[in-house]
């Protein structure tokens, strides 16, 4: 069946770094364009960034435009979000999500920024 766990969540200080990781299973992930997307307390859901299946193009939220790098290991069946400048309104629950359709999702993890 299909999973994705996300990993690498924790509590790091305004203006910190943070790679999340996503393992996937029960589908081919060389084949299919990947998500990071988020929810902050209280808030709704932000896409974050997407990763074609190559790894060929990527895109981001402006939000996150110039700290977030998004990439892939098709060979691991893994996906990243390395995470710089780090602010507390990126304070949130991060998930991976398959496809554009997003059609199956991991559980997330959370990631706090604070002082």
């Amino acid at each position: 069946q299909v999973q994705l766990v996300e990993s690498g969540g924790g509590l790091v200080q305004p203006g910190g770094s943070l790679r999340l990781s996503c393992v996937v299973s029960g589908f081919t992930f060389s084949s299919v364009w990947m998500n990071w997307v988020r929810q902050a307390p209280g808030k709704g859901l932000e896409w974050v960034s997407g990763i074609t299946s190559g790894a060929m193009t990527t895109d981001y939220a402006d939000s996150v435009k110039g700290r977030f790098t998004i990439s892939r290991d098709n060979a691991k069946s893994t996906l990243y979000l390395q995470m710089n400048s780090l602010k507390p309104d990126d304070t949130a629950v991060y998930y991976c999500a398959r496809a554009s359709s997003m059609d199956y999702w991991g559980k997330g993890t959370l990631v706090t920024v604070s002082s």
